[in-house]
């Protein structure tokens, strides 16, 4: 062994905190009462929902079949009631917004094609009409809406413009004369497309269109438009294509649909952000036609919202299923004892599992805090620009954050049951297919990121807004000084850091969270500090502006994301406030949110190393103390799993369910009758093995 080698092991066991930990475990009704959140009650009404084989998905059924089951299923989950707790009291709803994402978010696990159909109809179909229309549209339109008799697309992407919903080609041109708006896709790429709803069930469409009236392009506003009839023939003008077979999500009906000069009343335009007197008069509350917009569809952000929570539903399950399953299989006998280890007994087992029980533990955080902020803006508790501009920025940023952990999850969980996790039967890669599409729809999580950064950018440029010149030069030339002070590998967040004598006084300050945060802060800090210096340059230089953005686009979005992990640390160390801080499970909750915070500083290790935030000393120290937290969480993964409160009616996968460990024990049993009954055969390589030895020591 090398002496660095034998330097790092001796590292890895300095840490009195967790030699003197007493053996113990978290309170699991407590845990499970945080990982439920705010809206416990809605949660596990859902969750009862979800117990329901009716509403479980059916992995044999062909795409045709999955379909109408999925809407049979819709239908069923309307009369229960859960997607009312969004609308209106007067119409029968809950005007409970956080508590109807909450519940929304737990459909996950029932069959996902089950969770966006209803989300497509009751989240975005019927969302629409409720936040960009006005009461007479609400009382017209969404009795059908929340009963499913008028089942609907939100027909808002289209085949040439997914992310740039400005920049949308179908048009909606008013004539005064009859005073109705013709609706038209003028070219192939204006079709509607990837629409849930549109390809066989939909009724009706609240579709996205360029309003034009008086010869003036108004932007994009939203159209009320009937799409079939009842015997589900389109209407005249009407047309479409099924989009077939997708890599997940076969239950839903999606499609494209094309308009060819569809009249529709005036009464039928969404009006509450802009309206059309009969007379082709355009009017708007919101001056801006840029801020106008951004209203509208800030509006619908719940989408993203609820992805979010849908993405930690997923971490969660995924993570029940190979952790139990790590629990009880066994391969190798490598200590001769006659049994063999246990899967999660192996170090890179628990490497690859344990760390992502943390990041799960953290989007769950993350997104309760999330959601509070959604339901204070949509309830009009807390709805101010400043709120809703936070809420689409913290949207943007988790929303990518947590889709992107829920797939490397579901991926990393699915190897870790070997040939058990690519079945069907044990779900992780039937729910890994479906999960895949949240990366993209609801906005692709790239450009989300972009958005992110932009705002990062903004925020910082108003530090220098009430600064004088000479206030600004300070600054720049300070940031300047600071990063040349880092280049040489000494300068650390808030000034010098020095290196202790001990490996365990250096373990101490890695493991404190006001050090932990100013490392992730820093990753964020730091970058944009740089981005929005070269950008402050080239718009010196004409015609510079555009390129330097798009060389640093990959860096912005990079440190985006960055963003929105610092988010979720901060929330899991929120949430820790809330238990006994000389309790066990606050202890290892504690160990959790580190283990969290440290992994996405061993992943980033080369930037810090190379930005001066750490000497080779303690970054050598993070992945050591990253191993001794994995070792000592081993013994805590199945209750920190149970703790997320998942039946077998939830995960409805044979691997955890107890079958695995009954066959295990089975074949203990086999064996040990084998050996008390004398009838065990002998093991040739057994014999070979001692005859070697033998030989060995009649040669000395």
């Amino acid at each position: 062994m090398t002496d660095q080698s034998t330097e790092l092991v001796d590292e890895h066991l300095e840490d009195s905190d967790l030699d003197s930990a007493e053996p113990g475990g978290i309170d699991i009704e407590k845990v499970h009462r945080a990982i439920l959140g705010t809206w416990a009650e809605e949660r596990q009404r859902s969750r009862k929902i979800v117990e329901d084989p009716a509403m479980w998905r059916d992995d044999i059924l062909a795409m045709p079949e999955h379909r109408e089951r999925t809407l049979e299923q819709l239908k069923l989950l309307a009369e229960k009631g859960t997607p009312r707790l969004s609308f209106p009291k007067h119409l029968g709803g809950g005007e409970n917004p956080g508590g109807n994402i909450a519940a929304f978010e737990e459909l996950f696990l029932a069959d996902p094609s089950l969770q966006i159909k209803s989300g497509v109809q009751f989240g975005l179909f019927g969302a629409a009409i409720m936040h960009l229309g006005t009461e007479p549209h609400h009382d017209r339109l969404l009795p059908g809406v929340m009963s499913v008799d008028i089942p609907g697309a939100f027909a808002m992407t289209e085949t040439g413009h997914g992310s740039d919903v400005s920049s949308i080609g179908t048009t909606a041109t008013y004539d005064a004369e009859t005073e109705e708006f013709v609706i038209h896709t003028p070219f192939r790429g204006a079709w509607k497309d990837y629409l849930g709803n549109a390809a066989l069930h939909g009724r009706a469409a609240v579709v996205f269109a360029q309003l034009i009236t008086k010869g003036m392009n108004h932007g994009v506003h939203a159209f009320y438009v009937d799409l079939r009839d009842e015997h589900g023939e389109f209407l005249p003008g009407v047309g479409g294509e099924d989009d077939g077979v997708k890599g997940g999500l076969n239950g839903i009906d999606n499609g494209r649909l094309h308009f060819t000069n569809v009249r529709i009343p005036r009464e039928n335009l969404l009006n509450r952000y802009g309206d059309v007197a009969p007379d082709g008069t355009y009017s708007s509350p919101i001056e801006s036609p840029g801020r106008r917009f951004f209203v509208m569809l800030g509006t619908l952000v719940q989408g993203r919202v609820s992805l979010d929570g849908s993405a930690a539903v997923a971490q969660q399950a995924a993570l029940a299923i190979a952790i139990t399953y790590g629990n009880q299989r066994r391969q190798f006998d490598n200590t001769g004892s006659g049994r063999e280890t246990m899967l999660l007994d192996y170090g890179r087992h628990q490497r690859r599992l344990i760390p992502r029980i943390a990041t799960a533990y953290a989007s769950t955080f993350a997104h309760d805090e999330f959601l509070r902020e959604f339901d204070a803006v949509f309830s009009g508790e807390g709805d101010t620009p400043e709120r809703r501009a936070d809420l689409e920025t913290l949207a943007a940023a988790l929303k990518p954050t947590s889709t992107w952990q829920g797939m490397d999850t579901l991926q990393t969980a699915r190897e870790a049951c070997g040939g058990a996790g690519y079945l069907a039967e044990n779900r992780l890669t039937l729910l890994r297919h479906d999960l895949d599409v949240y990366t993209t729809f609801e906005g692709d999580n790239t450009v989300l990121l972009q958005l992110v950064g932009k705002r990062l950018l903004d925020d910082y440029a108003a530090k220098f807004k009430d600064a004088d010149a000479r206030e600004s030069a300070r600054l720049v030339v300070a940031q300047a000084a600071s990063r040349a002070f880092r280049d040489i590998g000494l300068a650390r967040l808030g000034g010098a850091a020095y290196d202790f004598g001990s490996s365990a006084r250096s373990v101490g300050w890695i493991r404190r969270p006001e050090n932990q945060r100013a490392l992730l802060a820093a990753r964020v800090e730091e970058p944009i500090s740089e981005i929005a210096m070269a950008l402050n340059r080239a718009s010196k230089q004409p015609g510079r502006a555009a390129a330097v953005f798009n060389a640093l686009q990959d860096k912005l979005i990079t440190t985006a994301g960055a963003y929105g992990e610092l988010i979720q640390w901060e929330a899991f160390t929120r949430k820790l406030e809330e238990f006994e801080p000389e309790s066990e499970t606050h202890r290892i909750l504690t160990w959790l949110r580190d283990l969290f915070g440290l992994s996405l500083i061993e992943r980033d290790l080369s930037w810090y190393l190379m930005s001066g935030r750490l000497t080779n000393k303690r970054a050598r120290l993070v992945s050591s103390y990253i191993a001794r937290l994995v070792g000592r969480l081993r013994p805590h993964a199945q209750s920190l799993v149970d703790a997320f409160g998942y039946t077998d009616a939830h995960l409805r996968a044979k691997i955890a369910s107890g079958a695995e460990r009954e066959r295990q024990e089975e074949a203990a049993a086999y064996y040990e009758r084998l050996r008390a009954s004398g009838d065990l055969p002998e093991d040739e390589r057994a014999v070979y093995r001692a005859k070697r030895k033998q030989a060995k020591q009649s040669k000395r």
